[in-house]
């Protein structure tokens, strides 16, 4: 079965901001994060449920699947129906609580 894959414009947004980042501190650096993160979105067409729950206090129980990218990246996205939602990209490095705060966690 294949997958449709949709990214939020949140999710851009953040992508948008971890590649820009790095850009100034290393460009060789951010163009392969881009490439990472481009590929493991594009990996979702095909079986996404192959990552794990994120269990987090305040998160609903198996509602987002964590695909961790580049190991400080985090991908969090739903499987609803034949689509697959991601939401979130988020620096594992940093504070990602706010998350919890945000009211479209609980949608």
């Amino acid at each position: 079965m294949r997958y449709k894959v949709m990214v939020s414009d949140e999710a851009k947004r953040l992508m948008g901001n971890h590649v820009l980042f790095l850009h100034n501190v290393n460009p060789e650096a951010a163009v392969a994060l881009r490439d990472a993160l481009l590929s493991a979105i594009r990996s979702l067409h095909e079986f996404p449920q192959r990552y794990p729950f994120l269990n987090e206090p305040h998160i609903p129980a198996n509602k987002y699947r964590k695909q961790v990218v580049s190991s400080r990246y985090m991908l969090l996205y739903q499987i609803r129906d034949n689509t697959v939602y991601v939401d979130y990209i988020v620096d594992c490095r940093q504070d990602y609580k706010w998350l919890i705060m945000k009211r479209a966690i609980y949608r």
